[in-house]
C-alpha cells in the first residue's frame, strides 16, 4: 500500500515573514499617499518591496 504525502499542509516561515512585511509596507506606503491612485501605487509597491530591497543591497556591494 502506497503512502501519499499531503504537501498542502506544510507551513513555511518565510511566507509568514513576507506576509508581515507586505502588511507593514502596505500600511506605510498607503499612509504616505496623497490620493487614491497614489494609494494604489503604494499597494503595488508593497507587493514588490523585496525586489527593491535586494536591488539596493546588491548595488551597495559593488
Amino acid at each position: 500500500m502506497e503512502t501519499t504525502i499531503n504537501k498542502s499542509n506544510r507551513s513555511y516561515p518565510g511566507s509568514c515573514l513576507y506576509a508581515m512585511g507586505l502588511v507593514g509596507a502596505a500600511v506605510y506606503f498607503i499612509s504616505q499617499a496623497s490620493g487614491f491612485w497614489m494609494g494604489v501605487v503604494g499597494f503595488l509597491k508593497a507587493i514588490v518591496w523585496p525586489a527593491f530591497l535586494v536591488y539596493e543591497g546588491f548595488s551597495h556591494l559593488s
